[in-house]
């Protein structure tokens, strides 16, 4: 039985940003790109309207820009996750779009296979930084983060919700940590819902943020950014 596409909602001010986009997220690689915007001011009725798996936004729009869109959705509630288009000058961005929610950064001039690894893994669940800008996701975010308390020390996981926490910081999808743990799909739920308990994260991207910062996963874990 063939997959169901992937249906993506594209958010750019740059028709030739947009046409590229198109060429990558074709319908023969697994993909529909289900709506275009030039801005983000109608982000929330688009994503009412077309029903996206994943938005792939800019930062910097007219009228309303990437951070101020995502803010929105998240918000709003029940959002597909985003995936930020930056670029490597842009250090003030992933600090907003870390604290609106965005859950996937790639660069521009990324390869188009990591653009398509990248929303495969935010539709299936997953989170994805770009290895080129994980130190700089990294330390946007402990700089917006409040500091740690002694309660959110990762002794307090078990062993097996420290696997879990390891493998959500290595990219992985609830699916593919099912697989890779051997658990079915619901026990692992249950183990990502103790975490972030536990450890008081707000999202995957805390999760992924987390695991970095106690060694349970490191930049160019060959786990990371595993295509579903």
């Amino acid at each position: 039985m063939t997959e169901p596409h992937i249906r993506v909602l594209v958010v750019d001010d740059q028709e030739l940003i947009r046409a590229g986009l198109r060429g990558i997220l074709r319908e023969r690689y697994g993909f529909t790109i289900v709506g275009e915007l030039d801005t983000g001011i109608d982000v929330t009725q688009a994503v009412a309207q077309h029903e996206p798996d994943v938005i792939v936004m800019d930062v910097r729009m007219p009228h309303v820009d990437g951070i101020t869109a995502t803010h929105a959705l998240t918000r709003a509630g029940n959002a597909p996750p985003v995936l930020v288009l930056t670029t490597f000058d842009e250090e003030e961005i992933l600090a907003g779009a870390l604290r609106a929610g965005a859950a996937g950064f790639l660069l521009k001039g990324a390869p188009a296979e990591d653009l398509q690894r990248a929303v495969r893994t935010l539709a299936a669940g997953g989170a994805w930084l770009d290895p080129a800008i994980t130190g700089r996701v990294l330390t946007t975010y402990r700089e917006g983060r409040p500091p740690m308390r002694p309660g959110d020390q990762v002794d307090r996981l078990t062993p097996r919700e420290k696997d879990v926490l390891a493998l959500i910081g290595a990219g992985l999808s609830n699916a593919e940590i099912a697989a890779d743990l051997f658990l079915g799909e619901g026990t692992v739920k249950t183990h990502i819902s103790h975490v972030f308990t536990k450890l008081d994260l707000r999202d995957r991207a805390a999760a992924v943020v987390f695991a970095f910062d106690h060694g349970l996963v490191q930049p160019g874990d060959p786990r990371q950014q595993a295509e579903t």
